[in-house]
C-alpha cells in the first residue's frame, strides 16, 4: 500500500530531480548501454547517442550510467565503457529534455573535488538535468588499483558527500580527510539548481539513518512485493523520526521483454523475462509500494533495443511517467 506520508511534492532541486521523482507517481528510465550482451563480454556500444535519442523521443524519463573505473573479469560487466562524467557531457549535447544520472559513482574512488566539479559542470550544461547517484563501491579489485583501502571505505564516503555538500557553498570552510578549505578558495561552476541532487545507493556502508539523512533521495534493488515493502516503509519511517521531508526512493529492475504481451514472467539475474502485461502489473504495484522511479536494464533482452523501446514507450509509457 502507498505510503500516506508522501507529500505532494519533493523539495525543489533541479529540473531533472522534480521531473523524475514526483510523489505517488512512477516514471521510467533506462540503464545505459542500450544493448544486450553477454556475462563477461563488453558492449558494443554501436549507435548509443542515437539510442539515448530515441529514449527521448519516445518519452523515457531519465538515462543512468555507471562508474565502473576497471574491467573486473570475475565480476561480469564492464558497464558502459565510457568515463561516466565524460559519457554525461557528450549525453547533454545530443538530447534537450530527458534526465542524465550516475548509478553509482563510487565516491572513495575519486576525490571529490573532482566529483563536485564534474557533475555541476554536466549540471549546468545540460540545463539542470542532473541526477547524481554515489555509493560506496562493490569492487574490491579496485582500490588496490587506485592505491585506495577496500575496508574503511565507508569512512570516505562519508565524508566525500560532506565535502560535496560543502563546496556547493560559495568560499566554503570546511575540514575532514578529503581535504582543508578555509574560505579563500571556491569551487566553479555551482549547479544550475539548488544543489546537486544526491541519491544514496544501497546503504552505501552507512547506517539507514545516515543515509535518511544526508541523501536527497534513495536508490534501492528489487525484492519481493513484502520485503520491499517493508524496506521502503522503514526509510519514510526514519525521514519522519529525524524530522526530514519526504523523499523520493527508485530502483533498478532486469527486464527481457517479450513480443508476446501476455508471456508470464520468468526469474532472471534481479528481474524478469515477461511480456508487457505482467510488467505493467509488477510496475503498479512497485508505484504503489511508494516507489517513484524504476531504471530498467536491458541487458539480457533477446528482442532488439528499437523495437524493445517502442514497445516499452507504447504499452507501458502511458501508465507510467
Amino acid at each position: 500500500m502507498l505510503d500516506k506520508s508522501q507529500s505532494p511534492s519533493f523539495a525543489p532541486i533541479n529540473q531533472a530531480f522534480n521531473h523524475v521523482f514526483r510523489p505517488n507517481r512512477l516514471s521510467i528510465g533506462l540503464v545505459i548501454p542500450l544493448e544486450a550482451y553477454a556475462v563477461g563480454a563488453e558492449p558494443t556500444m554501436t549507435g548509443h547517442l542515437e539510442l539515448a535519442q530515441l529514449a527521448e523521443q519516445l518519452g523515457f524519463s531519465a538515462l543512468w550510467l555507471r562508474d565502473v573505473p576497471f574491467n573486473v573479469p570475475s565480476f561480469g560487466d564492464p558497464g558502459q565503457i565510457f568515463d561516466p562524467f565524460v559519457y554525461l557531457g557528450a549525453l547533454a549535447a545530443v538530447t534537450d529534455r530527458i534526465a542524465l544520472g550516475t548509478a553509482s559513482i563510487v565516491l572513495p574512488l575519486r576525490h571529490p573535488a573532482h566529483v563536485a566539479k564534474a557533475a555541476a559542470s554536466a549540471d549546468v550544461l545540460s540545463g539542470g538535468r542532473l541526477l547524481l547517484g554515489v555509493a560506496s563501491g562493490d569492487r574490491p579489485e579496485e582500490y588496490p588499483a587506485l592505491n585506495q583501502t577496500y575496508p574503511d571505505r565507508g569512512e570516505r564516503f562519508r565524508d566525500s558527500v560532506d565535502y560535496i555538500r560543502a563546496v556547493g557553498a560559495s568560499y566554503p570552510r570546511h575540514e575532514n580527510r578529503q581535504g582543508s578549505l578555509f574560505g579563500g578558495i571556491d569551487l566553479l561552476p555551482k549547479p544550475a539548481g539548488r544543489h546537486l541532487p544526491l541519491l544514496i545507493t544501497g546503504g552505501s556502508q552507512q547506517s539507514l539513518d545516515w543515509v535518511a539523512q544526508n541523501g536527497d533521495g534513495w536508490m534501492t534493488y528489487p525484492r519481493d512485493v513484502a520485503s520491499q515493502a517493508r524496506v521502503i516503509a522503514d526509510y519514510r519511517d526514519r525521514l519522519e523520526n529525524s524530522g526530514q521531508p519526504d523523499k523520493p526512493v527508485m530502483q533498478s529492475l532486469y527486464v527481457d521483454l517479450l513480443e508476446d504481451s501476455d508471456a508470464p514472467a520468468r526469474p532472471i539475474h534481479l528481474g524478469f523475462q515477461s511480456g508487457a502485461n505482467f510488467l505493467r502489473r509488477y510496475l503498479s504495484e512497485t508505484k504503489a509500494l511508494g516507489i517513484n522511479h524504476v531504471a530498467l536494464n536491458l541487458r539480457f533482452n533477446q528482442i532488439s533495443v528499437d523495437r524493445t523501446l517502442k514497445l516499452l514507450a507504447d504499452d507501458l509509457l502511458p501508465d507510467f511517467s
